[in-house]
C-alpha cells in the first residue's frame, strides 16, 4: 500500500519536470554568457552542467513545496520527533518520500558547488536549505513545518552524497595512471 502511495506522487511529480527543464536551459543560457566572459579575461569558468542540474532540482523542490499548493491551506506545527512515522502507510509514504526528495540534493550540490565536496559541509547545507524550507512553508501556510522532514530531507542528502563520493572516487581512479591494471 505504501509503495504505491510513494508511485503514484513520483508520477504526480514529473508534472513539475518542465518547470525545472526551464529554469535548467535559462541557467545554461546565462552561464554559456557568463563563461564565455570568464574564459576571455583568462579565469576559471563555472560548472555547467552541475549548475544546470541544480536549477532543474531546485525549481522542481520550489513547485514541490510552494508552488502547487495554495497559501493558508496547511498551517501548523509540528516538533516531536519520528511523530509522523507509525500512523499509516500514508504517512510512511511521506517519510519514504522526504527521503527520496533530499537525495538529489547530496549528489548535485558537491557537483555544482565544489566547496560542498565535504560531508560535513554539504550535510549541514542540506539541513539549512531543509529548514529554510521548513520555515517558509510555516510563514506562507503552504506546507507544516516539521522536525521529522528536517530529519528525512537530511538523510536523504546524506545518502545522496555517499553516492557523489562512490562514484567522484571511482572516477577519479580511473583517470589516475597509477591505479590502471
Amino acid at each position: 500500500m505504501m509503495l504505491k502511495y510513494i508511485i503514484k506522487d513520483l508520477k504526480e511529480t514529473l508534472a513539475y519536470l518542465p518547470y525545472g527543464i526551464m529554469a535548467g536551459a535559462v541557467v545554461g543560457l546565462l552561464l554559456n554568457g557568463l563563461n564565455a566572459r570568464r574564459e576571455r579575461k583568462g579565469k576559471d569558468t563555472f560548472p555547467m552542467a552541475g549548475l544546470m542540474a541544480f536549477s532543474l532540482y531546485l525549481m522542481i523542490i520550489l513547485v514541490i513545496t510552494f508552488f502547487s499548493r495554495e497559501d493558508g491551506s496547511r498551517i501548523g506545527m509540528d516538533l516531536e520527533l519520528f511523530s509522523t512515522w507509525g500512523t499509516n502507510a500514508r504517512n510512511h509514504a511521506f517519510v519514504v518520500e522526504n527521503v527520496l526528495l533530499f537525495i538529489p540534493y547530496g549528489f548535485i550540490c558537491p557537483w555544482a558547488f565544489p566547496w560542498l565536496r565535504g560531508f560535513f559541509r554539504n550535510t549541514f547545507a542540506a539541513f539549512v536549505t531543509s529548514f529554510g524550507v521548513e520555515t517558509i512553508q510555516l510563514i506562507t501556510g503552504r506546507g507544516y513545518f516539521q522536525v521529522d522532514d528536517i530529519l528525512t530531507n537530511v538523510l536523504g542528502a546524506v545518502i545522496g552524497y555517499v553516492i557523489f563520493w562512490l562514484l567522484h572516487h571511482m572516477i577519479q581512479g580511473f583517470h589516475r595512471p597509477d591505479l590502471r591494471r
